[in-house]
């Protein structure tokens, strides 16, 4: 993951043990036309850690010619007592990836590595802002599920098909912006404006459009560097953009 933190930052960085588990699906569920969310099960989530709303594993996928194919993906929740993880996928049209999890079921074994670690942003300001694309909806619906009540917070989404908007359930004072295009997107975020208050902001998506992203937040907005973090998921066109 390609995250930006320029100048003094107040994300704080946690390491964590790597170490790869292999996983066997129990539960498979569609909560959208665009999503596949699929919950593993193994003995060794005894002591899975993921301490960060937008931490990553890497899903290792052995193709027919030999190699491996990695990506990453969100732990959209885990119980270690239970000893489950639950990933939701975005389905791209193609990729291995995305085609693996069209047809994944119970039964279905995956091997994952990591966490390697979590970069922890703050809670206890006055606004949060979220802005992500499909890819980032799991680490999204995450954090609103996880911030304390009465917490405000705003999400900007960025979806392909409208289909893919759901109701969310947070404990905070949340409200979720769904937008269907890059522009629609960037307008949106102008007319928001600067947060009155102490704030952060988060962002992670397709790389081209962080980019533009980042640009209107720390030039337009005058957002501080120490209250944004903005990462590139994925780009378009490159299949392995984060496979290292």
């Amino acid at each position: 993951m390609l995250s930006s933190l320029l100048g003094r930052s107040r994300v704080q960085r946690v390491r964590h043990e790597l170490r790869r588990r292999t996983l066997r699906v129990i539960r498979r569920e569609t909560p959208s036309p665009g999503f596949v969310c699929l919950t593993f099960a193994d003995a060794s989530l005894h002591d899975f850690r993921s301490d960060g709303f937008d931490d990553h594993v890497k899903l290792l996928l052995p193709q027919p010619d030999g190699s491996l194919v990695k990506r990453d993906y969100t732990p959209r929740a885990f119980d270690t007592v239970a000893g489950t993880l639950t990933i939701e996928f975005a389905l791209h049209a193609h990729g291995p990836a995305s085609d693996w999890a069209r047809q994944a079921d119970v039964g279905t074994v995956a091997e994952i590595g990591g966490p390697r670690g979590s970069m922890l942003i703050p809670a206890d300001d006055d606004w949060q802002l979220l802005i992500g694309d499909a890819s980032a909806l799991p680490a999204i619906l995450r954090r609103l599920e996880e911030l304390p009540a009465g917490r405000r917070v705003q999400a900007f989404v960025r979806l392909d098909d409208a289909a893919d908007a759901r109701a969310v359930s947070s404990p905070a004072d949340a409200r979720v912006h769904w937008l269907h295009d890059d522009a629609a997107l960037l307008a949106a975020l102008r007319a928001h404006g600067k947060p009155a208050g102490s704030h952060f902001v988060w962002a992670a998506g397709e790389h081209r459009l962080m980019a533009q992203v980042r640009e209107l937040l720390a030039g337009e907005l005058g957002i501080d560097s120490a209250d944004l973090k903005v990462s590139s998921y994925w780009k378009r066109g490159v299949s392995d953009f984060n496979e290292h």
